[in-house]
């Protein structure tokens, strides 16, 4: 079985592989913790679905949180007694990086663009619903070109509550109307409309690209699903895109 894991800022994907099925997965905070920690905390997840440490023959690991990295590699090398494979810029994905500095690229986006590329084919644009809002673009060539990175949705409800004296955390929920008759409506108005403007302004930039023009919309993160319901470009959601990439490279480097 295979341990696949993403470490987001706010959240941390986890899931386990059984061959090709995903038989769990889980949405879990980011918080820094001990690599002993991480090992009983793991170790408890298994328990939920009776897979023994054993059992874990491999793992893979994204992330963009480097104070995480260490005490998550340690605790999977000495709790299932095998090294993961962290992915960056420099791992063989098979898929041509033509940023300015691939190093720079997030693992998460790269991971993506791979699965998104094996599962839908491309020109393609991968949108991450996250702590920040990320739009990866495959060439029509299959290669990595770079994308855009705003905000997520709840670092802007984060940023309005802590800058904006008399302005209340709210709920992401949809409003009844873009013209939101209380303080709460108006800003969860402001969010995921505003969101669903922006996810579908970029998309229509990129595919100002006559070669881009074609591309489908592939919507992950864990606030995929409610901007699928307020955006108009949105075509596939795939949740768990990220932790599919994470096993596609896996078995690559592996092979």
């Amino acid at each position: 079985m295979l341990l696949v894991i993403d470490t987001g800022n706010t959240t941390t994907a986890a899931g386990i592989y059984d061959g090709e099925e995903l038989i769990a997965h889980w949405r879990l905070s980011s918080i820094l913790r001990t690599h002993d920690e991480f090992g009983i905390y793991f170790l408890g997840l298994l328990r939920t679905i009776d897979v023994k440490p054993s059992d874990i023959t491999g793992a893979a690991l994204a992330s963009v949180v480097p104070s995480l990295d260490f005490p998550i590699t340690e605790a999977i090398k000495k709790y299932f007694g095998v090294t993961p494979l962290q992915v960056n810029g420099t791992t063989d994905t098979g898929m041509k990086i033509l940023c300015d500095n691939p190093r720079e690229v997030g693992a998460d986006r790269i991971v993506n663009a791979v699965a998104g590329r094996e599962k839908y084919g491309m020109p393609l644009i991968v949108a991450d619903y996250g702590t920040a809002i990320t739009f990866d673009v495959v060439s029509p060539e299959g290669a990595y070109m770079g994308g855009a990175i705003a905000p997520g949705l709840n670092s802007g409800i984060s940023a309005l509550f802590s800058k904006a004296a008399k302005l209340p955390q709210v709920a992401l929920n949809i409003p009844a109307s873009v013209i939101g008759r209380n303080t709460e409506a108006a800003i969860q108005s402001g969010i995921l409309f505003g969101n669903a403007g922006l996810t579908d302004r970029i998309v229509d930039m990129i595919r100002a690209d006559p070669a881009m023009k074609p591309a489908r919309v592939i919507a992950t993160g864990g606030h995929a699903g409610l901007m699928a319901k307020v955006s108009e470009r949105i075509d596939v959601v795939d949740k768990w895109l990220t932790l599919e990439g994470l096993k596609m490279i896996f078995e690559r480097v592996n092979a």
